[in-house]
């Protein structure tokens, strides 16, 4: 018979040996937990970052401004941003009253947006009102050193910059082509709205720039829609051939009712910008203002990076547009010379 030995002494050795290894096991485990713990980042670097908010001030109407709010999100798309994702835009419109500009501009800045885009004098003065921090970018001003909104182009100082529209140089240019387009036209109205310092200064321009031609030029100033018939109407009567304007956000909201006036009163009209034209309206020459709005995307991006806005220039446009739409020739009974149709970069008909 074989011998066993002592067995609780076997017992008690073997449950030592069983214990002395569970011992092992937890230190190895706790030394991997703390090399786990060490390696992983600390919590409050895996929480997701803030997304920026970019506040969005319109002069205009939701209907008017579509398009180009639609160029500015496609350059902040072409820029890696999607809205609702890395970017929130928050709305608001002014529906073309100038007044009504100081109340959402203030909404936007008590929302604490990371930068507060706009367009046309208006639009910025109430930018600037609501804030002196925020920086605030404009798409398409007239002539931002001359309204006092910036110290210029190239520094514009304060917390405002952006994109212009060259409004100035391009009264001359508007009426040449229209001159040029019906020879026989001395007598232009110029439609704008009154009691808007920018605009009593555009028709001083463009007065100096028909006097240069050889055209003498009508004003035909508006306060609000209601004034819009009776303008048209005194226009005709005191002998206007044709028609040009200036940038508005009011005249731009209401732009299907002034085609129509010119229509009806046959005046053959130059207007500030391809959406007119495109609407039924006659010609256009004018920046393209959608493309403004698309590289306005480029000042948002350098902004949010850290960029000051005093230290970024005003840029200029970089593409301009004649526009010829033969359907309103044809419904107001005039004809455009081969020359000027030869002229135009695009001829709707």
């Amino acid at each position: 018979m074989k011998k066993t030995g002592n067995r609780p002494f076997d017992i008690a050795e073997d449950r030592l040996q069983a214990l002395g290894k569970r011992k092992k096991l937890k230190i190895i485990a706790r030394a991997l937990s703390v090399l786990l713990f060490a390696l992983c980042p600390p919590v409050e670097a895996q929480q997701p970052k803030t997304i920026p908010l970019i506040g969005l001030l319109v002069p205009g109407s939701r209907a008017a401004y579509a398009r180009r709010i639609d160029f500015f999100r496609q350059g902040l798309r072409e820029l890696g941003y999607v809205e609702g994702k890395n970017i929130i835009i928050e709305y608001r419109y002014a529906e073309g009253r100038r007044l009504a500009l100081s109340e959402p501009a203030d909404e936007l800045v008590q929302l604490k947006v990371a930068v507060l885009v706009t367009s046309s004098a208006g639009g910025i003065r109430a930018a600037k009102s609501a804030t002196q921090t925020i920086p605030v970018v404009f798409t398409a001003a007239a002539d931002p050193v001359e309204d006092g909104l910036i110290s210029s182009l190239a520094r514009p100082g304060g917390n405002v910059t952006g994109l212009v529209l060259l409004a100035p140089e391009l009264n001359g240019k508007r009426l040449e082509l229209l001159r040029e387009a019906f020879p026989k036209t001395t007598r232009v109205a110029f439609l704008w709205r009154a009691g808007v310092v920018s605009a009593d200064r555009r028709f001083r321009e463009a007065e100096a720039a028909a006097k240069s031609l050889g055209l003498s030029l009508q004003s035909v100033a508006v306060k609000d829609t209601n004034d819009f018939e009776s303008a048209f109407e005194a226009a005709k009567s005191a002998g206007a051939q044709a028609l040009t304007t200036t940038p508005d956000p009011v005249l731009g909201t209401h732009r299907a009712q002034i085609i129509n006036l010119a229509a009806k009163k046959r005046l053959p009209a130059m207007y500030v910008s391809s959406e007119w034209v495109e609407g039924g309206g006659l010609m256009s020459y004018a920046p393209d203002t959608f493309d403004n709005w698309r590289r306005a995307a480029t000042y948002v991006d350098k902004v949010l990076k850290g960029a000051k806005p005093a230290d970024l220039p005003v840029e200029q446009p970089t593409k301009f547009e004649f526009i010829i739409n033969l359907k309103a020739a044809k419904q107001i009974g005039v004809t455009i010379p081969p020359n000027v149709l030869a002229r135009a970069d695009k001829v709707i008909k």
